[in-house]
C-alpha cells in the first residue's frame, strides 16, 4: 500500500481544523457535536479521529494555533530596531487577524467570535484554560520584548514596568476583538486613532 505523504496528512488536518472552526463559531462549542464536524468537513469518522480524539482536542488545537500565530506576529516586531510605534504595530497585527491572514484558512471574520467563545469555555474547562494560560504567557513574553525595545530606543518611559505596559496593550487588542464579535465590524483605523490619542497625552495638566 502506498504511503501517504506528509503534505497530504497536513492538508487533511488543516481541512478538519478549518471546518471545525466554522461550525463551532456558527453553533457554539456545546451545541456542536462531532457528527456536525464530520458533516462540515465531509469526512468519515475514522479520517477525523485519526487526527483528533474528540471535540475537546479539536478546540484545544484551534486555540493553540490562533495563539501561536498571534505570538509569532508580535515576535516579528522585536526583530525591527526599534519596533514600529504601538498604534502602527497593534493596528497592523489586528488588521492581519481580522483580515484572515493570521491563521491560514480560517476567515478573519470568524476569529473574534471564536475568541469570545473560547474565553467563556475556559471558565468551565480547566484543560482549555491551561492551554490559554500557556499561550497567553508566550504572547505576553513577546510583548514585553517589544516594550523593552521601545524603552531602549527612548520611545517609551523606562520607569514603568514593561510587563505592565505589555498587559495593557494585550488588553487593548483583546478588547477590540471582543467589540468586533459583539457589536459588529469596526475599521482598524478606529483602533489606531484611539491609540494615537492616548499616546498624545504627556501627563501634564493643561495650564
Amino acid at each position: 500500500m502506498a504511503r501517504v505523504s506528509q503534505e497530504h496528512l497536513d492538508a487533511r488536518r488543516r481541512q478538519i481544523l478549518e471546518g471545525a472552526t466554522r461550525v463551532f463559531v456558527r453553533n457554539g462549542f456545546h451545541a456542536t457535536s462531532m457528527q456536525d464536524v464530520l458533516r462540515e468537513v465531509d469526512l468519515s469518522a475514522g479520517a477525523v479521529y485519526r487526527y483528533f480524539s474528540g471535540k475537546e482536542e479539536l478546540i484545544a488545537a484551534i486555540v493553540t494555533e490562533v495563539l501561536g500565530a498571534l505570538r509569532e506576529a508580535f515576535a516579528d516586531a522585536v526583530r525591527q530596531s526599534p519596533p514600529e510605534p504601538p498604534d502602527v504595530l497593534v493596528g497592523r497585527v489586528m488588521g492581519r487577524v481580522l483580515g484572515g491572514e493570521i491563521v491560514q484558512g480560517i476567515g478573519g471574520e470568524l476569529i473574534p467570535r471564536l475568541i469570545v467563545q473560547v474565553w467563556a469555555e475556559t471558565l468551565r474547562n480547566e484543560s482549555l484554560a491551561e492551554v490559554m494560560r500557556s499561550g497567553y504567557a508566550k504572547v505576553y513574553d513577546s510583548w514585553v520584548e517589544v516594550v523593552e525595545a521601545y524603552q531602549a530606543a527612548g520611545l517609551m518611559r523606562a520607569d514603568i514596568p514593561a510587563g505592565h505596559v505589555a498587559r495593557t496593550m494585550i488588553a487593548v487588542a483583546q478588547g477590540f476583538a471582543a467589540q468586533q464579535a459583539l457589536f459588529g465590524e469596526v475599521p482598524i483605523e478606529v483602533l489606531q486613532n484611539g491609540l494615537r490619542g492616548l499616546m498624545s497625552m504627556d501627563g501634564q495638566k493643561p495650564g
